[in-house]
């Protein structure tokens, strides 16, 4: 669950083909001195995933991702894991953390079941009946 105040950030990066398997590598796991920069800037529900020919999809929440991007940008820890991590992107100048462009996002469920009439959010994952292919049988 996101806070109020919390943003969503969801950014896409290309991963060069030949170093996919030591890119995935290098997350398992990351080193714990950067996990902990990361969850000090304020970064938090952080997660990236892979698809098909090394395209890498980021997401991450944060209160104020300026505030987030500028401790990491001053940390000595992120400064040394950027320039190892530079070298897996294709077309990125300058470090990754710092150079990825955010998507737009364009559909947030959450959000808009908030601004329905009622207001609620509610649970749509159960279904309220359920069909069968049964026939009557008690002829």
């Amino acid at each position: 669950m996101t806070s109020a105040s919390a943003h969503r950030v969801c950014f896409s990066l290309q991963i060069r083909p030949d170093l996919l398997d030591e890119y995935i590598a290098r997350h398992t796991p990351v080193w714990p001195e950067m996990l902990a920069e990361i969850a000090a800037s304020g970064r938090r529900n952080y997660s990236l995933f892979l698809g098909e020919g090394g395209r890498l999809i980021g997401y991450y929440e944060v209160d104020d991702d300026a505030a987030a991007r500028a401790y990491l940008a001053a940390s000595p820890v992120a400064a040394r894991w950027e320039a190892e991590m530079a070298r897996f992107f294709v077309g990125l100048e300058g470090r990754p953390d710092q150079a990825a462009t955010p998507l737009t996002e364009v559909f947030n469920l959450h959000d808009q079941l908030a601004a329905t009439d009622t207001g609620a959010v509610t649970d749509t994952a159960s279904p309220t009946s359920i069909p069968t292919d049964e026939s009557d049988d008690a002829s």
